[in-house]
């Protein structure tokens, strides 16, 4: 009998029962109280007039009159860039110690302020968990497995005086003490730089350890799991981990990774969605009969929402000035917004480049539905990642393929424009491109109205290439990105994606050679 399993169930189901989902509107309006009560004395704080803001029982539309919109470049140039060079006081109280380091899925570089207080936040996030998990009734042995986290290096690298690297590596590098027991690959295998080696370490220790959850972004997650089993001549990862029964998904969209999920971990593997980005952990799935994941509205994070519109964004994809904003209590359901964050690591008002649809407005649950700068609007069709997604689907069921990873750009070629599509399966398959293309219209034109009206005027063409997947994953070790929480974007912009198809033609033409 796992009798230690059983009281570590029964208490997680306790803090289940005692912990009541907060009032989302009382919620927010204390976190955006204490991130300016805390930051009132900072010069961000000053400049902006926190002191009176906070004569306001309810201070969000003062706050937002007030302060603009922000993105990265905005928010650097005036403000971190000074937080990066070590001063203090700047936009959070104190000096900052961590930046979380990413590119997104640009090509610049961006250093991201991390604080004490949102280390604190994560780890509160990954607490929040515990109802997630609750909803499920695991069985009481699996609080007794292990907990595989497998993302970035820990090995952060110190730039005068301050550490870098990806959220996820920090955040691991910082696991409480009394985490360290269940906590795998380990403090030493997680901080290998290398992503190959870290998971060929990994791989070497799997036999040793009883795997009941892993967390990480499905892209490398796969990828390690195909490396254990092939290192072990396993036939699914339930040989090396039979008690795996959860994983817990971030990073991207896990609808692409389900089918081969399924195969390398079983039918019966719980996934659980969430939202961690450089700038916060922002939410997490809390039921199991849900496809959205809650905001975490009591969690050091202030959330406004925009409309996605053409007339609300800037040429340079910015938020553009007097934008209108809505408050958590008065989104709807099935529009999509630009988030806009407000943290406890010093962001105000900044948009982090993602949006989000409500699936449940009243429970604050939302999805991920693309970038800011991934949707293809270049002659207004206006399609998100989440309609391409649900399109590979569909193409999945008709051509009895796997489409691991897709990107596409909106190219001018003579005068007129086409949709170039580059298509990533993970075993290739005889596809006829042109039916192929022609059924990608089809699904695209009957679930989007604008996209059907761009192909009757300005978009004159649709073209596919179709390759194997793994050189989505080359093209990420070509730029240094391998293993990380950077990948190919969905969406690109025209010199990106032929700088992209010139390594395609290179690399199928030295498999070839």
């Amino acid at each position: 009998m796992a009798i230690i399993g059983e009281i570590v169930k029964a208490a997680v189901h306790l803090a289940d029962k005692l912990i009541s989902p907060p009032d989302a509107r009382e919620a927010q309006i204390k976190v955006l109280r204490e991130l300016m009560l805390k930051a009132r004395d900072t010069d961000f704080g000053k400049k902006y007039g926190f002191e009176g803001l906070l004569r306001y029982a309810d201070p969000r539309d003062a706050f937002a009159e007030a302060v603009p919109y922000h993105d990265y470049e905005q928010l650097r140039e005036a403000w971190w860039q000074r937080v990066i060079d070590g001063e203090e006081n700047v936009s959070w109280p104190g000096r900052i110690s961590y930046f979380a380091v990413s590119s997104g899925t640009t090509s610049s570089r961006k250093r991201i302020p991390v604080s004490d207080e949102m280390l604190q936040s994560i780890r509160a996030a990954g607490m929040q968990q515990i109802k997630g998990i609750a909803d499920y009734d695991l069985p009481a042995s699996f609080f007794e497995k292990e907990i595989l986290l497998f993302g970035s290096s820990t090995q952060l690298k110190e730039v005068d005086g301050r550490l870098e690297g990806e959220i996820s590596g920090i955040s691991a590098s910082q696991i409480p003490f009394w985490f360290e027991g269940i906590y795998r690959p380990g403090k030493e295998i997680a901080s290998i730089d290398n992503w190959d080696e870290r998971v060929e370490a990994l791989a070497e220790e799997a036999t040793n350890w009883d795997i009941g959850a892993i967390s990480g972004i499905p892209s490398w997650i796969e990828l390690m799991l195909k490396k254990v089993i092939e290192s072990h001549s396993a036939e699914s990862i339930l040989d090396i981990w039979p008690n795996l029964q959860v994983f817990t998904s971030g990073g991207v969209a896990f609808a692409p990774y389900a089918n081969s999920f399924r195969k390398l971990c079983g039918e019966n593997l719980i996934v659980i969605d969430t939202y961690l980005a450089s700038e916060g952990y922002l939410a997490s799935q809390l039921r199991k009969d849900s496809e959205g994941m809650t905001l975490l509205s009591n969690n050091g994070i202030y959330f406004e929402f925009v409309p996605f519109e053409p007339e609300h964004m800037a040429p340079d994809g910015s938020i553009a000035l007097g934008a209108p904003y809505l408050k958590i209590e008065e989104v709807e359901q099935g529009v999509d917004y630009v988030v806009v964050i407000s943290t406890v690591a010093g962001a105000w008002r900044y948009m982090i480049g993602d949006t989000i649809r409500f699936t449940d407005a009243g429970r604050a649950e939302i999805q991920i539905t693309g970038r800011t700068k991934h949707f293809l609007n270049v002659v207004g069709s206006h399609l998100n990642v989440m309609q391409m997604d649900k399109a590979m689907a569909k193409l999945e069921e008709v051509f009895g393929c796997d489409i691991k990873e897709y990107t596409v750009a909106a190219l001018e070629r003579d005068g007129e424009y086409l949709h170039s599509w580059t298509i990533g399966l993970s075993e290739m398959k005889e596809i006829d491109t042109a039916d192929f293309a022609e059924r990608l219209d089809q699904i695209l034109s009957a679930s989007n109205k604008n996209y059907k009206v761009a192909r009757s005027k300005a978009l004159k063409k649709i073209e596919v290439k179709i390759i194997p997947a793994s050189l989505f994953t080359d093209y990420t070790e070509r730029t240094k990105q391998k293993g990380g929480q950077v990948k190919v974007a969905r969406v690109m912009e025209a010199d990106a994606y032929e700088q992209w198809l010139s390594f395609v033609e290179e690399a199928l033409k030295k498999e070839l050679d």
